[in-house]
């Protein structure tokens, strides 16, 4: 072990260049008297010797490098080689390693075939007159690398017993030389090198597996590879899917289905295993054959639980350049767990019926059916659904024949419904459905659009999407320059959906309250969701769709751009509705807000196990990746930014790409490096905050940039990016686009310090911190117009940002809001309430005369502005205007007004006695909430009657939502019984549970809900699946203090977190961050709300 330390102390002086060598190929230690002979003919005596003495050691190395166990001592300076680099590379290393005194540590090289085939005979690793000189006529072996590999791999897929010796030889290498080594190199290298060992698929040889899963099946098959570079499973690369044709017939009395799956194969590597995707599948027959020949109908299947593959094997090598076809017949659940082939159930005069639907992405294609399940696998279906012939039947293309046949299922005739050929797509964009379901249909774009809802709704409510989406494909067409592909568009309200859409190529699938939209029941902001929702799964029919990201870890590719697009796209068919404005006060907040913690992540994370691809579907892939979309395209211009977008889909059609494909796209455009500039957004964590300081002596100002995390306690390590941040200075000259501060420090001019602002109208992602001077200089200049309503609502969320990590105090935010009591807008109003919100929920645990004093304030602040604006709608309402009524009416109401209150009372009672008219839908959730907060048992039976008969979702969702906000410790106890009851629905599992935030004893009750009930929200909310995160979430985020978090840590530890760690620990971030806020401001909240008149000298109001 010293020696062993030795070595590592010396690498820590080594040239860069050794450095990064040995980073990549760890040092090998090995005594320099032992032969390979000797290793060999000691461990061929006794397989099952104890070998503890120190042998020669094979360098182990990523499979992605020359092979590291064919080495060989040179004839003349009896130094052991390995076939590692050119002879060029690897003479200049040798000469490096030489004089720094490293160069026993270096790997073998290679030299001398003749000795090595002269000891492969030896060792009976070499059959004479069958061998590779045989094969090539008597020819010697080419003198290059890759003329001896290829030849030493057809050698041993012709000799299976030479393939068997080949692993009793390296893994005997292999015993002899990990022992002291794994605790000087990379485990996880010994690992692949220990189950390549035990590979019936590897042949023997690293080189032909890719790297090796570290987990194995029961017979030792080895199951799934992991692409070492990246640590993530993939499958093998031996073979590659062309086409599958699927044949499905589900059965709605058992909840089963059966299933029959063609798969065409292009072979790329000579093969004796085939490994797939399943999951939750019962296989009953397996067909192999390779053009007219069968290779096998009973092969063994070895099935990984772990990794969710299924490894055929076969004693017939089928050759590369072959065509193969893998025949599966199987039966699968139509499960309740919104994944894969599933079932929806809708009640329908009385009756409950069900559909089934499907849910592939991200990885539950596995579920509905054994595939290739990775995005990049991409293949072309056909698709057949066999049902009664009274139930509709939809997939991805349009339907090309229905005959009649006898199912096996029924005893009777079914029909048999074949859709059109896909192009090449990935597995998860794949869809099926089969039920009751009535549809409106448009021609207005150049294929037919339709909405398809189940018959218990009003399918005239999904009119609105319908134009909608006819309008925005045709919009998108023009825009990207390139055509919709496939011969229709069908979107799908479906009952039960985990998500709120899913962008399924040709066949979008929605809850219903996000496609189904009734102007007399429904409001303006359920109507802008709405149209950002269609047009959001619309832009995926090309980003995402026609060109997909290669791997998960580029989700941002798919949902950043199309949150993006779908903005833009709103604000081309709605400029009234001023969506970029919301997006500060949205999308952008949404980003910063989760981007402020450590457990944050990177825009491409890494993602390497299928459970962890759920939990980044959050706000940093949604909304930060739209923000840097944003961000570049104001940084290009906006129609050099599309011009890129429209080369790289042209250019990536039908294909995968990386972020780097997009970059090299917008570059190409522009003459830009912009990878150079956007790599660091998108591969580190984070962002920064500026700091504004200025020198009183002249027209500059001095920059300074840090990672800003929530918890104010960034390390010095964690603090080591620059950002390239575009400044967008405005001042009373207009706006300077051209400035970026690239350095940790930098100085600029202002051409005059009366008046200036950064990042105007907010489309930089970074928050800035100027002087309590200057920002009260920016509330006046607000107040004179200088100010764009993005400007006044981003340099809100700056303050409170800043104030609750520290960098200010909460007072100073608290006079910034009330200054702020004369603002006309509606979005700044949004923020400001926010903010005040967000000091409320911090506050929550502290003394009832703070919180009671803070209530006050934000009534002082919120009613006369209420009262002004009114609470009652003009048939042509203006869109914001609105929003802006309902948002005060509910603020001021919550905080005690007495008229609102009793307005609310009012609207209440008369839908109570039945006129369902008498609330507003934009009023409509303020006025429950108000009435279950001042109410009781009476109104909370209304409420929840109301969301169990009310035939329209969006009323169904604000009742439920609604009971959340009792104040009763019975009533509570009550909403706590709904989730997981049948009277609610799995999407809906969240819904009660928001409401009971608000309260203190809500949040503890939460918590003890959550603990007590473990192991039925694990049943129904599945940890695989991404509702339990938001579970979890929500009964532990509303804490505010370390005792809090403590015992939540302690509940949890030895528990497993797998599918919901990520949120967890963001739970636990931001209950820290609220600690340590409350630590330093606790008494300067107090003393402000005491100076302002809210909170009395005796601590009551």
């Amino acid at each position: 072990m010293a020696a062993q330390l030795e070595h590592v102390k010396l690498a820590q002086t080594l040239p860069p260049k050794l450095l990064r060598f040995f980073a990549r190929y760890p040092p090998v230690i090995r005594p320099a008297t032992t032969s390979i002979e000797t290793s060999i003919n000691t461990s061929s005596a006794d397989p099952n010797a104890n070998h503890t003495e120190s042998t020669h050691q094979t360098s182990l190395t990523p499979s992605d490098k020359p092979n590291p166990f064919k080495p060989h001592k040179h004839p003349e300076t009896g130094r052991w080689h390995d076939p590692v680099y050119s002879f060029r590379r690897q003479a200049d290393l040798v000469k490096l390693a030489k004089d720094n005194g490293v160069d026993e540590l270096l790997p073998f090289t290679f030299k001398g075939s003749q000795e090595r085939t002269k000891r492969r005979e030896e060792h009976g690793l070499r059959v004479k007159g069958t061998g590779i000189g045989q094969r090539v006529k008597g020819k010697i072996w080419e003198r290059t690398m890759k003329g001896r590999l290829q030849q030493r791999k057809q050698a041993m897929l012709d000799m299976p017993a030479m393939v068997q010796k080949w692993k009793q030889f390296l893994w005997q290498q292999h015993q002899q030389t990990c022992g002291d080594r794994l605790k000087l190199v990379a485990l996880k290298f010994c690992k692949n090198y220990h189950m390549a060992m035990n590979s019936q698929q590897s042949n023997g040889d690293l080189r032909m597996l890719g790297g090796l899963d570290l987990r194995r099946s029961k017979d030792g098959v080895a199951s799934a590879s992991v692409d070492v570079s990246k640590g993530r499973e993939v499958l093998p690369t031996n073979v590659k899917p062309l086409h599958y044709h699927l044949t499905l017939e589900p059965n709605f009395e058992k909840f089963t289905y059966e299933g029959k799956v063609v798969i065409d194969l292009d072979v790329k590597d000579d093969t004796s295993s085939i490994s797939l995707n399943s999951l939750e599948i019962d296989i009953h027959s397996t067909e192999i054959s390779a053009g007219p020949k069968k290779i096998t109908s009973t092969p063994k299947i070895a099935y990984n639980e772990d990794s969710q593959v299924s490894t055929i094997t076969f004693d017939e090598t089928i050759p590369a350049g072959s065509k193969a076809q893998l025949t599966h017949t199987f039966t699968g659940q139509l499960n309740d767990k919104m994944a894969g082939f599933y079932r929806s159930s809708f009640k329908h005069n009385g009756q409950t019926k069900y559909l089934a639907t499907t849910q592939m992405e991200p990885t539950d294609a596995r579920r509905a059916f054994p595939c290739f399940d990775e995005p990049a696998l991409k293949a072309e279906y056909t698709i057949t659904l066999i049902a009664d012939h009274h139930l509709t039947c939809l997939s991805n293309m349009d339907q090309v024949s229905e005959t009649d046949v006898e199912s096996k299922m029924t005893g009777s005739k079914r029909k048999a419904v074949t859709f059109r050929r896909t192009p090449l797509m990935s597995t998860y964009l794949l869809a099926f459905i089969v039920g009751e379901l009535n549809q409106v249909e448009t021609n207005d774009f150049r294929v037919p659009v339709r909405v398809f809802a189940t018959p218990d709704k009003d399918i005239e409510h999904g009119r609105f999407s319908l134009e909608l989406a006819a309008r925005t494909l045709e919009f998108y067409e023009k825009t990207f320059d390139s055509r919709f592909p496939l011969p229709k568009m069908d979107m799908v309200a479906v009952p039960d959906f985990s998500a709120g859409a899913m962008e399924n190529w040709g066949l979008v699938t929605y809850r219903v309250v996000d496609v189904l939209f009734d102007p007399k029941t429904s409001g303006a902001s359920t109507k802008e969701r709405i149209a950002e929702v269609v047009q959001h799964e619309l832009a995926h029919q090309w980003f995402g769709n026609l060109v997909t990201m290669d791997f998960w870890e580029g989700l941002w590719l798919n949902e950043g751009f199309a949150t993006w697009m779908s903005w833009y796209s709103c604000n081309k068919f709605y400029p009234e509705w001023k969506v970029w404005q919301g997006y500060v006060v949205d999308t952008l907040q949404g980003a910063l807000s989760l981007d402020s913690l450590r457990s944050s992540h990177p825009i491409e994370v890494p993602v390497n196990r299928a459970e962890e691809i759920n939990q980044i579907f959050d706000a940093i892939s949604y909304s930060k990746g739209s923000c840097v979309l944003r961000m570049i395209s104001k940084y290009l211009g906006e129609d050099i930014f599309m011009e890129g977008i429209r080369r790289y889909l042209k250019k990536h059609a039908y294909g995968n790409t990386k972020t780097e494909d997009l970059w090299a796209a917008l570059s190409d455009a522009s003459g830009k490096p912009v990878e150079k500039i956007m790599d660091v957004w998108t591969k580190n964590v984070g962002y920064p905050v500026v700091t504004v300081n200025e020198d009183t002596t002249s027209n500059t100002i001095k920059l300074k940039q840090n990672r800003f995390l929530r918890t104010a306690d960034v390390k010095p390590e964690e603090d080591q990016t620059l950002f390239p941040v575009f400044l967008g200075l405005r001042t009373k000259d207009g706006v300077s686009d051209d400035l970026t501060l690239s350095q940790r420090e930098q100085e600029f001019k202002v051409p005059d310090k009366d008046f200036f602002k950064l990042n105007t109208d907010h489309s930089g992602i970074y928050r800035t911190l100027y002087s309590p001077t200057r920002l009260e200089k920016l509330g006046q200049a607000a107040k004179q117009g200088l100010l764009s309503v993005e400007d006044r609502a981003g340099m809100i969320a700056d303050a409170g940002a800043l104030a609750s990590s520290g960098y200010g105090k909460t007072s100073g935010i608290l006079s910034l809001v009330k200054s702020f009591n004369d603002e006309p807008e509606f979005v700044v109003w949004s923020e400001i309430l926010s903010r005040i919100a967000s000091i409320r929920s911090a506050w929550v645990f502290e003394s009832e005369a703070t919180r009671d004093a803070l209530k006050a304030f934000q009534l002082s602040l919120v009613s006369s502005k209420a009262h002004s604006k009114g609470w009652t709608f003009a048939p042509d309402e203006d869109h914001i205007q609105a929003q802006f009524k309902a948002l005060l009416f509910g603020s001021a109401g919550l905080a005690g007004d007495e008229q609102i209150i009793k307005a609310a009372q009012d609207m209440f009672s008369k839908f109570k006695a039945g006129d369902r008219t008498a609330i507003h839908p934009n009023l409509r959730a303020s006025v429950y909430a108000i009435v279950l907060r001042h109410g009781g048992m009476e109104e909370y039976d209304t409420l929840f009657n109301e969301y169990l008969t009310a035939g329209d979702a969006d009323e169904r969702n604000s009742a439920l939502r609604s009971l959340g906000r009792v104040q009763s410790d019975d009533l509570i106890k009550r909403t706590l019984s709904l989730p997981l009851s049948d009277d609610v629905k799995g999407q809906d599992v969240y819904l009660p549970l928001g409401g009971l935030r608000n309260e203190a004893k809500g949040i503890e009750a939460l918590w003890a809900w959550m603990t007590s009930n473990w192991a039925a929200i694990e049943k129904k909310c599945p940890p695989g699946l991404s509702m339990l995160s938001g579970v979890v979430q929500l009964c532990t985020s509303g804490f505010t203090s370390e005792e809090q978090l403590k015992e939540v840590r302690e509940w949890f530890e030895g528990k497993k977190t797998k599918g919901f760690d990520r949120a967890l620990e963001q739970s636990a971030d931001s209950v820290r961050a609220k600690s340590m806020w409350l630590a330093r401001d606790r008494g300067d909240v107090e003393g402000w709300l005491r100076k302002e008149g809210f909170l009395g000298k005796e601590g009551r109001l």
